[in-house]
Order: structure tokens, then C-alpha cells, then sequence
């Protein structure tokens, strides 16, 4: 996946875009799992467990079923996209990760295309939350101490999903040419993890670690 250490600062949009594409990539594989057969004992003996005839078998998940078809097609509708844009050819065939990790791969080039960025950006939350919501996982949240550099109010939370911390006031707007936050309602400030432009007084280390208590407990 992309990393930030490695390149030039990249716009707000395609920063953003990098967190929920990051976010999608790693919860995927939990949507796919819960499509898994569900029939069998996990004590019981290789061959058992199965539905005997006439016993209806577990109930299949529809909700989890739409959620993952809604998304495969949305990642490759994505991965053409911004391959048409880019001008580079059609995407080879592949799978959603492999799209995903392609897709972030390209966040350099996607860059110098603010539209671009904002779609990619757009598409890749919505299909973030799409796959929260077919989950029925809300993402946990860390309080934070200190107030917002841009609005100034008690605000900021840390979201373990997305190893960032986030101004969650709806009315926050930073000001700054080009932030999407003059345009776009949904858009949150957001410091990835060891961002070392975080609001003053962020202790990354004990977030880090109070974030994974937090998503380890959700995980239960």
C-alpha cells in the first residue's frame, strides 16, 4: 500500500483517499469471512457436522452477500477509472485486494488530478462504510485530549480502524486552499499514526496502544 514516508506530501483528498483505501484493504477479508459456511462444529471431526437431509442449513446472509457485491463491482469501476484518467490501458483482471493495492499504488500520479483524488476518495469511504455497516462492527473510538488546531473545540477522537486521529465536529473547517471541508460535508480532519503534524500534546504512543485495546475489545 501506499506510503507516506516515502513520497512528497500529497493533497488532502488523496491523503484521505490513502486512509480509506488502507481501511478497505484490511476489512474485506472480515466480509468475505462472513460469507464462510457456518454448518460445522469446530470440534467436530473432518467430514462432520454437515446439514443432514432435510435440515435446512445456516441461513445465507444476504445483507453480506449484497454488501460484498456492491463493493467487488465498485473497486473495479474504481481500478478503470483511474486507469482511463491516468491514460496507462485497461486494468488486468483481479482480485479486490489486488485492485485496491494497484489502486494505491497509483495515489502519486492520482495526485496531480484533484477531481480524480476526490472521487477516489469518495468511493473509497463510502464503500468503507458500506462494509461497516454489513459488518454490524461500528468502529471503536478513542477519546483524545486537547482541542482541534483548526476549530479549537474538544473534538478530536482516534479511530483504531484507520490508525488516525480525526476532528469529528461537523462544522470544523480549517481554511486551508484546496481542503475538501469548504465543499464537503463528510470530510473530517484526519492525522494518520506518528504524523508528526498532529494537533499539540498527541501522545502517538499511548493512542497507539489505547487504540488497540479499544479494537481488540470490539473484536470480541
Amino acid at each position: 500500500m501506499y506510503t507516506h514516508a516515502q513520497e512528497a506530501p500529497l493533497n488532502p483528498a488523496t491523503h484521505d483517499a490513502a486512509v480509506w483505501i488502507e481501511t478497505l484493504h484490511r476489512r474485506f477479508p472480515e466480509l468475505l469471512a462472513e460469507l464462510a459456511p457456518r454448518n460445522r462444529s469446530p470440534s467436530a471431526p473432518s467430514g462432520a457436522g454437515r446439514s443432514a437431509p432435510g435440515r435446512p442449513s445456516a441461513p445465507l446472509r444476504l445483507h453480506v452477500s449484497d454488501a460484498v457485491r456492491d463493493i467487488t463491482d465498485g473497486v473495479v469501476e474504481l481500478d478503470e477509472a483511474v486507469h482511463d484518467r491516468l491514460r496507462i490501458g485497461r486494468p488486468r483482471h483481479a482480485r479486490v485486494p489486488q485492485r485496491l493495492a494497484r489502486i494505491a499504488g497509483l495515489l502519486g500520479e492520482i495526485d496531480a488530478h484533484p477531481d480524480l483524488a476526490g472521487h477516489v476518495r469518495d468511493e473509497a469511504r463510502r464503500m468503507v462504510r458500506r462494509c461497516g455497516r454489513a459488518l454490524g462492527d461500528p468502529e471503536p473510538v478513542v477519546r483524545v485530549e486537547g482541542r482541534c488546531p483548526w476549530c479549537d473545540s474538544v473534538s478530536l477522537r482516534a479511530f483504531p480502524d484507520r490508525r488516525a486521529v480525526l476532528c469529528v465536529n461537523p462544522g470544523c473547517r480549517c481554511g486551508t486552499e484546496g481542503c475538501p471541508c469548504a465543499t464537503d460535508p463528510a470530510h473530517r480532519h484526519l492525522w494518520p499514526e506518528g504524523d508528526t503534524g498532529a494537533p499539540p500534546g498527541t501522545d502517538w504512543p499511548a493512542l497507539a496502544a489505547a487504540m488497540d485495546a479499544a479494537a481488540e475489545g470490539a473484536r470480541r
